[in-house]
């Protein structure tokens, strides 16, 4: 599998220029807060949401001021979504690093948040890009009304596969969604162009988020076995989801109150994680996962050929082929 270091070959300069930009950015005159966002900076990720936002361009156009603004707005509104989430979740860790509000406590994290948010919403105004905060904006809104779906649906633990996909648009894929037509409307595409990107990047997203779904019964981790994870925090899986449809209805009152009052008991949820093997759900959910997979790859299909095309079909196929 071709790694993200090869993947961003074509726009590495930018990316670099970007980091720098983007530390600038979160710079700020009280001391604690500049701790705090230097911590945040160290502990950043692969660089995935930049890599969309800057393949996107360069697919669409010259990369420009405007897709330094792009990367940096969704940075920042992800990240402040991410400080709030640990703070809802009660998550002492993020990536292997403590959480903001495991280090300095709920409120400071909440304040942090809302500070990172507004830092984005004046980059845009102060850069008068009106069109890349509307795109930002929708995926914020996106994303929170996707985790309130999810918190209201999952009280009864009975989830249909259209919910499930409408929870997973709204609360992973929109973000990416907004990456790839952020980094299109940047360079000048019209709205047409933006819409075919934010689409490309909404099946991506999608894709993205099953293959999550299908870690949670992977045994090819240091212990052999499923990690069981999700069904420990009761989230509802398409695995999990493809089960329940396919049970008579005592076998599935069976199921849900494994996952709603026992899931702390690991053998009872290895039988769990055991019924949807042997029910074809992981099968059914690697399947979905490769038909959102091939139709952003259409999409992307429409695009001139260029070395940055290369690169996004690299890691479009690297989100799903990836090992964690």
């Amino acid at each position: 599998m071709v790694t993200l270091t090869e993947i961003k070959q074509p726009i590495q300069s930018h990316l670099e220029n970007f980091e720098k930009k983007f530390r600038q950015s979160m710079k700020s005159n009280v001391p604690l807060l500049d701790i705090i966002t230097r911590y945040i900076i160290k502990r950043k990720g692969k660089q995935m949401r930049p890599m969309f936002v800057f393949l996107s361009a360069d697919i669409n156009g010259d990369i420009k001021e405007s897709t330094y603004v792009a990367a940096s707005l969704i940075e920042l509104l992800h990240t402040a979504t991410l400080v709030h989430d640990d703070v809802v979740d009660d998550s002492n860790e993020r990536r292997g690093f403590f959480s903001i509000n495991a280090l300095w406590k709920n409120k400071v994290a909440v304040l942090v948040g809302d500070y990172l948010l507004s830092k984005g919403l004046l980059l845009a105004l102060d850069k008068n890009e009106f069109e890349l905060l509307k795109i930002v904006s929708e995926a914020t809104r996106e994303m929170s009304e996707g985790e309130l779906l999810q918190i209201e649906k999952a009280r009864k633990l009975d989830i249909s596969e259209d919910i499930y996909f409408e929870i997973i648009r709204k609360k992973t894929a929109s973000l990416i969604a907004s990456c790839c037509a952020a980094g299109a409307a940047s360079v000048g595409s019209d709205k047409e162009v933006t819409e075919k990107m934010r689409l490309f990047g909404e099946k991506v997203g999608i894709a993205f988020q099953i293959k999550d779904d299908l870690f949670d019964y992977d045994n090819s981790n240091k212990t052999g076995k499923p990690n069981g994870i999700d069904i420990k925090e009761q989230k509802m899986t398409l695995p999990l989801i493809y089960l329940l449809n396919n049970s008579n209805w005592t076998d599935k009152r069976k199921i849900i109150n494994v996952v709603k009052n026992h899931n702390n008991n690991p053998e009872k949820v290895t039988k769990v994680i055991h019924q949807v093997n042997e029910s074809g759900g992981i099968e059914y959910a690697r399947e979905k996962m490769k038909s959102y997979h091939s139709e952003a790859l259409q999409i992307l299909s429409e695009f001139p050929d260029s070395p940055s095309k290369t690169a996004m079909k690299q890691l479009v196929d690297f989100t799903i082929e990836r090992k964690k």
